[in-house]
């Protein structure tokens, strides 16, 4: 399919001509009801599957995307490289940036998203790529919370008797892991790799994002809720490489909410009553936990702080530059910030975290 259009409305009109998307698909995320119109069944089932604890009946959507299931369609367009990540080489998307939105091409898969000014609408291959079609959902609820006035945070959340509690970390510190570890011990999950986070008053309200956790090999293998996701014929290979390399390894795996700890046990909206923040290392001694001053810690806070990237257009154009260090400090003011140092210790921080949530105490470590 060859698109003529140079703007969002004209590229939307033509996509929704050539290739309809009348499967209408209702889903609720912490508040904010989605509307994702597909054009095939099957493209909606495969969505319905994978967001089943959040599928609605009924209610009047905040946003509305559509998806178009075509061959990787050919655009009249100037896009811009998109540069790799520091430490990454693989050029993975282009964008280009239109009079009423966005076009953002994939180009390993031929998917394109258009989006702006309430439009979204995904087209290509799309149940061969369906989760960046799940992506691009959380995206617009993403952008919806930050238009809302809400901050980006890059961790993981968990919720137990009635406390929330986000999880950060540097690069590799293993946030997503100690949530999972939670979850064993009887928490309900938030989010895996990003939160949005508002002022509620003097507190805070964290809404998590509907994705289910991707875990490395060595995360499945060290929690027995998780270990039967390793096919057995890789649990001895992944066993007897050196835990360095194991923890290091690129291979993933879906660890579903739903099929590893039950029903009900995955909600995206809750208090943020605390933000711990895995500032730890192999090898380092024995781990320690403390409250610390997120004026005073500013050079913890990047490890919380997240860039909104490609998929987020403001409303409010006084919005086009991220919150810097300082405007973090002041929202997690709010709540308690807790550091971990010290040697990496999954079972003593999780009795850290689960102390907190069960009494708002901090163990004294």
């Amino acid at each position: 399919m060859k698109l003529t259009g140079t703007t969002r409305k004209e590229l939307a009109a033509e996509i929704r001509t050539a290739v309809p998307a009348e499967r209408e698909l209702l889903l609720h995320f912490g508040g904010c009801v989605i509307r994702a119109d597909c054009s095939t069944d099957g493209l909606r089932d495969a969505l319905a599957d994978y967001f089943k604890e959040f599928v609605a009946g009924a209610g009047t959507p905040e946003i509305v995307i559509s998806a178009h299931e075509t061959e990787p369609a050919e655009f009249n367009l100037a896009f811009t490289v998109k540069q790799p990540d520091p430490g990454k080489t693989k050029i993975k998307e282009e964008w280009a940036d239109l009079p009423d939105g966005r076009v953002v091409r994939k180009r390993l898969t031929g998917m394109h998203f258009i989006f702006g000014r309430g439009e979204n609408a995904a087209v290509g291959p799309c149940l061969e790529n369906a989760n960046q079609v799940i992506n691009f959902i959380n995206n617009r609820f993403i952008e919806w919370k930050l238009n809302q006035g809400g901050f980006l945070g890059h961790a993981a959340g968990v919720l137990h008797n009635g406390r929330g509690l986000s999880l950060a970390g540097f690069s590799g510190a293993g946030k997503s892991t100690l949530a999972l570890h939670l979850m064993s011990l009887g928490t309900t999950f938030v989010s895996n790799d990003r939160v949005m986070v508002e002022e509620d008053g003097d507190a805070l309200t964290m809404y998590g994002v509907a994705k289910q956790p991707r875990i490395n090999p060595g995360t499945a293998l060290h929690n027995p809720d998780l270990c039967r996701i390793v096919e057995p014929g890789r649990r001895e290979e992944f066993l007897a490489m050196p835990p360095e390399e194991l923890w290091r390894l690129e291979h993933k795996y879906d660890a579903l909410i739903d099929e590893c700890y039950g029903p009900d046990k995955f909600e995206l909206r809750t208090s943020m009553d605390g933000l711990v923040i895995l500032n730890w290392k192999r090898g380092g001694g024995p781990m320690r936990a403390a409250k610390v001053d997120p004026f005073a810690r500013k050079d913890l806070l990047p490890a919380f702080m997240k860039g909104t990237g490609l998929f987020y257009l403001p409303e409010n154009p006084a919005r086009r530059g991220d919150p810097d260090v300082d405007a973090y400090a002041r929202l997690l003011a709010k709540a308690d910030l807790i550091e971990i140092s010290g040697g990496v210790d999954f079972e003593a921080a999780s009795e850290v975290c689960m102390r907190y949530m069960e009494t708002g105490e901090l163990t004294a470590c």
